[in-house]
């Protein structure tokens, strides 16, 4: 069984922005040249996320209307009287999650007609990492 890793920066220009990751992960998986197996995707920071879903903005937007909904910036947390401002963004990252597992058949990511992988950033413009991590044969 061959394993590969490769880490992915992201410094976004937004503080909060989804940014399309399915190459990155493509490119890793030609590098490993593996032909049957699994690619792990990993959001390296608590306030980020990865995700699999529609390439399309108006769902991007409806994403952040949603988890704005279910965990709406404020100041009020506990999380802020350590001095953070950005519990919102751990609680986001919760509901997207950190990690995605992908297939991988005859040497391409098998996804679904409409998937893509996507980074989620709920308190960017700083540089976070992502690992990929490719197994198999």
């Amino acid at each position: 069984m061959k394993v590969y890793t490769k880490y992915v920066w992201f410094n976004t220009k937004e503080k909060r922005e989804i940014v399309p990751m399915t190459h990155e992960a493509e490119i890793a998986l030609a590098e490993a040249g593996v032909n049957e197996g699994f690619v792990l995707v990993s959001a390296m920071h608590i306030t980020s996320s990865v995700f699999v879903n529609d390439y399309e903005h108006g769902l991007w937007e409806d994403i952040m209307t949603w988890l704005e909904k279910l965990a709406p910036a404020r100041h009020d947390y506990k999380h802020h009287k350590t001095g953070e401002d950005n519990a919102d963004a751990h609680l986001k990252r919760l509901l997207m999650g950190h990690q995605v597992i992908l297939p991988i058949t005859k040497g391409k990511l098998d996804l679904g007609q409409w998937e893509q992988l996507f980074y989620g950033e709920f308190d960017g413009q700083r540089n976070k990492r992502v690992i990929i991590k490719v197994f198999g044969e």
